[in-house]
């Protein structure tokens, strides 16, 4: 099956979203075992470089709501995502990978919803390596599916203790919402966490240069559908469409586990941005 990727023509305004509102209303849905460490596997996405602490004193703490808008420019890539690298990217955060030609999967684990198995077997034949963004409460109730994802040699990102908005929280509770969690993975599953993904994509400046400090780099996405909704399925066809059209240079897909539709779209997703020639981390 051939796919046409569709581009804009007209790029204008900048679809990041503005301070203070939140755009992207999936964002509000989301909510031991051994100790086998994928050190050794190459990070699906390149890990923080920068070692200098960012002095907070500088950065402003007005709330922010990303999103990655639906303009894109002439390698189809959002102009949203290229837009908060320029913004951000000193302060250790991305939203599409600017430095690769591969494709990133992500996916944002809130709960479990009994799909993360099938979505594991698909990357496992299909040799896709994911960022799997867990609550420490999935990891908690998970240990036999979190395991896997680290001994398959899949990315374990941090996606905070509690899923609060990281902008409305002081410095200490900032850092232990990440610290938190880092430790408990660190303990109980010998994993080093360096991504940070913020719930619901809510930021600032200072909470984004909080995370650089606990040694974090922050991922957002640069493409992202509705399919959060577990009552509420989009149609099979029409999502695999329209997330092998959204295949661009670097791009990084956020996705959610809970979603019946990714876990039976996926193998063919995988093969239809492949046949457009685009290869996976």
């Amino acid at each position: 099956m051939k796919y046409k990727i569709l581009f804009a023509t007209a790029v204008s305004a900048v679809m990041l979203a503005s301070c203070g509102s939140n755009t992207d209303d999936y964002r509000k849905d989301e909510s031991s075992a051994g100790k086998t460490t994928s050190a050794s596997v190459e990070p699906v996405i390149a890990e923080k470089k920068s070692q200098e602490k960012k002095d907070l004193t500088q950065l402003s703490k007005e709330s922010c709501g990303y999103g990655q808008g639906t303009q894109t420019d002439t390698e189809n890539r959002t102009v949203g995502a290229l837009d908060f690298n320029a913004r951000y990217g000193d302060l250790d955060a991305c939203a599409i990978d600017e430095d690769s030609d591969k494709i990133t999967l992500t996916f944002d684990q809130g709960y479990e919803n009994g799909y993360t198995s099938k979505i594991l077997d698909t990357l496992k034949a299909k040799k896709v390596r994911a960022v799997f963004f867990l609550l420490q409460d999935y990891a908690e109730k998970n240990p036999e599916l979190v395991q896997r994802m680290i001994d398959e040699g899949h990315t374990v990102g941090n996606h905070s203790v509690h899923h609060y908005s990281m902008p409305g929280l002081g410095q200490a509770d900032c850092e232990e919402e990440i610290m938190g969690f880092h430790r408990y993975m660190q303990e109980n599953y010998g994993c080093e966490m360096t991504l940070f993904r913020p719930p619901m994509g809510e930021f600032s400046e200072f909470s984004l240069g909080v995370t650089s400090n606990c040694g974090y780099k922050t991922v957002m996405w640069s493409f992202a559908y509705a399919d959060w909704d577990v009552n509420n399925q989009p149609d099979k066809q029409q999502s695999l469409e329209k997330l092998v059209n959204a295949a661009h240079p670097g791009a990084i897909y956020l996705l959610h586990s809970v979603s019946e539709t990714n876990a039976d779209i996926l193998g063919e997703m995988i093969d239809g941005i492949r046949e457009q020639g685009f290869e996976f981390n």
